[in-house]
């Protein structure tokens, strides 16, 4: 479906408010008004979703307050959204599509909504897995009777990536606000891996980790006169260029380098003034990953099999001889595990795994 060129405007404001900081609360708070000017709505909330090791629904609710939401853990069974988004992760979902509208007004939920004089009339919802045990389920509600349009659940689906990585981004630095306390925090470790320059490329920080790996991956010829490697700095320099959807697509860089693949992952960080700085972490991971039990719990165990093939840097074809499968049944089965994790790519794969193995 096209986009107007004003509805494209709204977007792209809605992205740049999203990454605006590593505050999930105050990203969603900025983006807000964007939001509900590019589908219009009364309300609209992010429910956090924790698996493990209870499970456990935080919402965050920028704008006016919806009592509902504070009532949430007594009303989640009965909620009529929470079945048919869990059935289509990622999937951009009206209330029509949910139920039908007779059943909607009978629910428990829209009953307790007229109690509250919300009157909640219409619903579009999106399931976001970030982390194998959380989830973000990001709603917006009319109090009116105007269903939400194809239009809008088209902008809405073009939006949910940009979610993803806020919310990614938010729980893996969910410790530190800003720059400065995240490269307090990650200095002080001495296993960390960590350099932060600007897109000039200037460093402004590297840790004693990062030096090492830096000198092990590359030769004196490799590195441009910043201190940066050159794959590393045309990498960034192509990254400040692109747009938001293509630097999701490129982000991490990854090399198979004899039995460890070396990960770079770009994080742009939050700057009251100029030029956003750059946080590059870096990772050595050897070739056969452990598969995270987190991961593990969320498939079945013929993916865990596939899971564990792509981990070895298995091709699908050797995959697929190894189980006796086509390589048709190993690309339905890659799939399908990329969904049930919430990744996007055998590199974010492989991202994810380590960085469970090994946290940041």
């Amino acid at each position: 479906m096209n986009f107007t060129s004003h509805e494209l405007i709204l977007r792209d404001k809605v992205i740049e408010a999203l990454n605006s900081t590593l505050s999930l609360p105050k990203a969603l708070e900025a983006a807000r008004e964007h939001l509900l000017a590019l589908a219009p709505a009364d309300y609209l909330g992010l429910c956090l979703i924790t698996t493990a090791p209870v499970v456990d629904f935080r919402w965050l609710t920028p704008g006016p307050r919806l009592p509902l939401l504070d009532e949430y853990p007594r009303w989640a069974d009965s909620d009529f959204v929470r079945a048919p988004i869990f059935a289509q992760p990622t999937v951009v979902l009206r209330d029509e599509q949910m139920l039908a509208r007779r059943d909607l007004e009978s629910s428990a939920l829209y009953q307790r909504s007229k109690e509250l004089d919300l009157s909640l009339e219409h619903v579009m919802a999106v399931l976001i897995p970030v982390l194998p045990n959380l989830l973000g389920a990001f709603t917006l509600y009319r109090d009116r009777l105007r269903s939400f349009s194809d239009q809008e659940a088209a902008l809405m689906s073009s939006l949910t990536r940009h979610f993803f990585n806020a919310m990614r981004n938010s729980q893996e630095m969910q410790t530190v606000a800003t720059g400065a306390r995240l490269l307090e925090e990650l200095y002080s470790r001495t296993d960390s891996a960590y350099l932060v320059v600007t897109p000039g490329v200037r460093e402004v920080v590297r840790t004693p980790r990062a030096t090492v790996l830096l000198e092990r991956w590359f030769t004196a010829a490799d590195f441009h006169s910043s201190g940066l490697p050159n794959v590393l700095k045309e990498r960034l320099e192509a990254l400040v260029g692109m747009d938001a959807d293509a630097r999701l697509a490129s982000n991490p860089w990854i090399s198979l380098h004899g039995d460890s693949y070396r990960v770079v992952r770009f994080v742009e960080l939050p700057e009251a003034e100029g030029p956003r700085q750059w946080a590059l972490t870096l990772h050595e991971v050897p070739v056969s990953i452990p598969l995270p039990e987190t991961m593990r719990l969320e498939l079945t165990p013929r993916q865990i099999e596939i899971a564990k093939g792509m981990l070895r840097n298995w091709s699908n074809a050797q995959i697929a001889a190894e189980f006796n499968v086509s390589e048709d049944t190993v690309k339905t089965h890659v799939r399908d595990i990329f969904k049930r994790l919430g990744t996007d790519n055998r590199t974010d794969f492989l991202y994810q795994a380590a960085h469970l193995n090994k946290p940041l």
